[in-house]
């Protein structure tokens, strides 16, 4: 589901040699990032490549790893004042909140690993993910309305596109997911247009420690 960290430059393999505008692309990545971890095509990819990514890299700072738990330990309140049944949704919280204070214990970067590839906590951490996301939209709805196509309302949306697992996550997903979890995320996009991979940092300016991978429908976790 996580794979181990691989050399950036094994993209190169996905593409035929002479697909000159994803070649070219992985050239310039490898200008700003030396390694990839690949995650499962599962339409889950973006949670559960930000949840590792990010709990990873708080392996190594106290502070934030601190604040971060202190957010995510309210987070279930938050989601319960807002109508979500609380034991629903208990079992996904405690699942979050075990892999915290695993990554607070110390673990080591494969044990964080193992973690994420047995395949109930990985669900459980991408539905509380998911949930998260969810009440974070629907808490904000006047801003994230503008957003949404199809004359859907924000819960609608919710409803079909961000709480069943296997749903893909675009823009609003990340930006939401980014302030519920105060994360900031980097997503370098690369798609066929011409030029370089096209960085984007959610929310604006902030200095994110996770960096993810776009490639149409799928995410994977980058490492400068």
């Amino acid at each position: 589901r996580v794979s181990e960290r691989l050399e950036l430059a094994v993209l190169y393999k996905e593409y035929a040699p002479d697909d000159l505008v994803y070649q070219h692309k992985i050239k310039d990545l490898l200008q700003k990032y030396s390694y990839i971890r690949k995650t499962r095509p599962d339409g889950n990819c973006f949670y559960r490549a930000f949840g590792f990514a990010h709990l990873e890299a708080l392996l190594g700072d106290r502070t934030e790893l601190q604040r971060f738990k202190e957010i995510s330990a309210k987070s279930k309140e938050e989601l319960v004042s807002q109508g979500f049944t609380e034991f629903t949704i208990e079992d996904f919280h405690n699942t979050f909140m075990e892999l915290i204070e695993q990554v607070e214990r110390g673990v080591a970067p494969g044990e964080l690993l193992a973690a994420f590839n047995e395949q109930s906590t990985s669900d459980y951490l991408v539905v509380y993910l998911r949930l998260l996301t969810s009440g974070h939209l629907q808490r904000h709805a006047a801003f994230f309305q503008h957003f949404i196509e199809g004359g859907r309302g924000v819960k609608e949306f919710c409803q079909q596109e961000v709480e069943p697992m296997s749903k893909e996550s675009d823009h609003i997903h990340i930006i939401a997911l980014a302030q519920a979890l105060q994360a900031p995320v980097r997503v370098e996009y690369m798609d066929r247009g011409r030029g370089a991979t096209n960085p984007h940092v959610f929310p604006e300016g902030a200095a994110p420690r996770v960096c993810l991978l776009y490639r149409p429908g799928h995410y994977d976790i980058l490492y400068p």
